[in-house]
């Protein structure tokens, strides 16, 4: 049992590239950490020039400061162009971007990208899903690549593997 415990742990790392921008508290705890509202941002790993920011529900009380408790399924994404897109390396349908543990065993918040050749977009979904069941909760932000700065030219589309 120990060991398929240590096994989950390893196997949803959080996602170390976020970085906290804010948050506030929801409802007041008396004892342990309040509940909140995060908003912590990332960098699409393998497109240069687009940052997303997440939104997020954080459970708070004794069991949310001791990372016990479950966090609700409720989050919000919003991406954009923030510098000369560059794409890095070949894309894949529904690539997994982020992920970020959110209970101490098998749910997670994760974001996916889709890319859409016909309207030059890169769509990002979030969703969160334990390893039975997932939450329809889901939330979608769409960068549409437009030319940066002085260069004013678009990027060669990515390699998009369907």
């Amino acid at each position: 049992m120990r060991r398929v415990l240590i096994a989950a742990l390893i196997a949803v790392p959080t996602a170390a590239a976020a970085e906290q921008i804010g948050e506030v508290s929801t409802v007041f705890k008396l004892l342990g950490a309040n509940h909140k509202i995060v908003v912590e941002a990332f960098d699409d790993p393998k497109v240069e020039g687009v940052s997303c920011f997440l939104s997020r529900a954080k459970t708070g009380g004794i069991r949310g400061s001791l990372g016990l408790a479950e966090d609700t399924s409720d989050a919000s994404i919003d991406c954009r162009q923030v510098g000369p897109v560059k794409y890095l390396d070949e894309l894949e349908a529904g690539e997994q971007v982020f992920r970020q543990r959110t209970s101490i065993l098998f749910k997670k918040l994760q974001v996916v990208r889709f890319y859409d050749p016909a309207r030059n977009a890169l769509v990002y979904l979030t969703y969160s899903d334990r390893v039975i069941e997932g939450s329809p909760k889901n939330s979608i932000s769409a960068v549409v690549v437009e030319p940066w700065g002085a260069e004013g030219t678009l990027p060669e589309p990515p390699a998009y593997d369907d």
